[in-house]
C-alpha cells in the first residue's frame, strides 16, 4: 500500500486552488435569483434619480422667496397646483407660488426646495389655497437631484457578487428582468459503511444511524450547490467502484465520507487508484480531518473525507467549499477569518495543526473565543454550539488565556455570535 505523507494545511489549499475555476453561467428570471452568485456587473444604464425629485410630502417652492421669514415676519405663497408621484405638470412656479407635492414626483419647473408639510401652514382665503412659511428654506432642501444617488454608468453591484435583498432592488431598478448568474453546480454525496442505518431505522447492537449525509448535504446547500444523496455503500469494493463511476456521469462533484482512512474496507484510495484521478493530496497536516483526500478525475472533483463526523465537517470546510464558491463565482471563497481574544488556557501540544470547534462571541469592539466540548473528531454534540474553527497552529505548545488566536467563522456564526 502506498504511503501517504500528510502535507501542510495551506499546501493543501494552495494545490486545490490553483485548479479550481469558476463554473458555465446561465439566465435566470429575477425572480429565481436570490441567493445566487452575479456573473457580470450590473451597470447603471441611467442615473438615479433620473429625474429631479420631491423627497418629502410638501410643497415646491422658489427657496429665494422664504430669504427673510421669520415667524415675526412670515412669508405666504398661492398654491397653483398639485402633484402625485408619478405625475408631471406644465405648470411653472413664478414668484410668490407653491405647488403641493408628494414624496417622489418630478419637481415643477421654476421651483428649486420642498418646504415639508409639517412646516407649511396651509390656509383657504376667498377660495385660494395659501401656505405661511416662518423661516428660511435653503434652495435644494427635500430635493433628490439627478443622478444624486447613482451616476449613469457606474458599476452598481459587481460579478461574484451574491444576490441579496439590495441587489435584487437594484436590479430591479435598472430593468433586470433576466440576470446572469453562474450555474448551481450537482455535488452527489456517498457514504460508506456496513455499520450504517438509515435514519428511520431503529438502533441495533454494532451499528449507528447515517448522520453524516444529513450534514453534508446541509453544507453543501449552504454553500449555494445542489445537493444530490446517493445513499449509504457497503463495504463492498465492486459495488462501491461501479456506483461511484456512475454518479461520476451524472454530476460535477463527488463526496464521499467514511473508507477514506486504510483499513481493510477503505476503498477510497483503491478506487482514485482504478481511475487514474490525479490526487492532490491524501493525507494533510492537521487534526481533525488528517485523511481528507482530494482528487480530479477528467473535469469533476473527488472529495474523500473522514467518516468521524467533525473531520468530515472540517475537511468540506477547508477544500471542498473553496472549489465550490470558486465555481458558483463567489468573492470570497473561503470561510472569513478573525482575531479573538481566547478565553481558556490550552496546553494540548500537537505536531498537527487543529481547527477546534469553537464558540466566538462579540461583546462590544472585542471577540472571544472558547472550544465547545471535547475536541475528538467522533463527537458530534460540539458542532451543535459551535460557530468558529479555532486554529491552532502546528507545533503550538499552549496558548495562554488573554492571548490573541485566530478564528475562521462558520455560516451564521457572527449572527450566533452577538450577545
Amino acid at each position: 500500500m502506498e504511503e501517504r505523507k500528510p502535507i501542510d494545511v495551506e499546501q493543501a489549499i494552495h494545490k486545490i486552488m490553483e485548479r479550481t475555476k469558476q463554473g458555465e453561467t446561465e439566465m435566470v428570471s429575477i425572480d429565481e435569483a436570490m441567493g445566487r452568485y452575479l456573473a457580470e456587473d450590473v451597470v447603471a444604464d441611467h442615473p438615479v434619480p433620473s429625474f429631479d425629485r420631491s423627497s418629502f410630502d410638501g410643497f415646491a417652492i422658489i427657496a429665494e422667496d422664504t430669504t427673510n421669514a421669520s415667524f415675526q415676519e412670515p412669508v405666504t405663497c398661492k398654491v397653483v397646483g398639485r402633484i402625485g408621484a408619478g405625475d408631471v405638470t406644465d405648470t411653472i412656479v413664478q414668484k410668490g407660488e407653491a405647488i403641493r407635492i408628494m414624496t417622489g414626483a418630478q419637481m415643477p419647473k421654476g421651483a428649486n426646495a420642498i418646504v415639508a408639510l409639517e412646516i407649511a401652514k396651509e390656509e383657504q382665503i376667498n377660495d385660494e389655497t395659501w401656505i405661511t412659511v416662518n423661516r428660511p428654506i435653503e434652495k435644494g432642501t427635500n430635493v433628490a437631484f439627478i443622478g444624486e444617488d447613482i451616476q449613469k454608468d457606474v458599476v452598481i453591484v459587481h460579478k461574484g457578487r451574491q444576490i441579496a435583498a439590495g441587489e435584487l432592488s437594484i436590479l430591479a431598478t435598472f430593468g433586470y428582468a433576466k440576470v446572469k448568474v453562474y450555474k448551481r453546480p450537482i455535488i452527489g454525496v456517498f457514504v460508506t459503511g456496513t455499520e450504517l442505518l438509515s435514519v428511520d431505522e431503529p438502533l441495533v447492537p454494532g451499528k449507528i444511524r447515517n448522520s453524516n449525509s444529513y450534514m453534508l448535504l446541509g453544507q453543501i446547500a449552504s454553500v449555494g450547490a445542489i445537493p444530490k444523496y446517493y445513499g449509504i455503500l457497503p463495504d463492498d469494493y465492486e459495488l462501491c467502484y461501479t456506483s461511484v463511476v456512475q454518479a461520476l456521469e451524472e454530476v460535477d462533484y463527488l463526496v464521499t465520507t467514511g473508507g477514506a482512512s486504510v483499513g481493510d474496507f477503505d476503498f477510497v484510495q483503491d478506487i482514485l487508484h482504478e481511475l487514474q484521478a490525479t490526487v492532490l493530496f491524501n493525507k494533510v497536516a492537521m487534526r481533525p480531518g488528517s485523511v481528507t483526500t482530494v482528487a480530479t478525475w477528467k473535469e469533476k472533483w473527488i472529495f474523500g473525507l473522514s467518516g468521524n463526523p467533525a473531520a468530515c465537517y472540517v475537511g468540506f470546510e477547508l477544500f471542498a467549499r473553496p472549489v465550490l464558491k470558486t465555481a458558483l463565482g463567489a468573492e470570497m471563497v473561503h470561510l472569513p477569518r478573525s482575531k479573538a481574544i481566547l478565553e481558556h488556557d490550552i496546553t494540548m501540544g500537537n505536531p498537527f495543526a487543529r481547527f477546534t470547534r469553537a464558540k466566538a462571541e462579540i461583546r462590544g469592539s472585542d471577540i472571544f473565543v472558547s472550544s465547545v466540548g471535547r475536541d475528538k473528531s467522533d463527537i458530534i454534540s460540539a458542532l451543535v454550539e459551535a460557530n468558529a474553527f479555532l486554529f491552532i497552529p502546528a507545533r503550538t505548545k499552549s496558548i495562554s488565556k488573554g492571548e490573541e488566536v485566530t478564528i475562521l467563522w462558520l455560516d451564521q456564526g457572527v449572527e450566533r455570535a452577538i450577545e
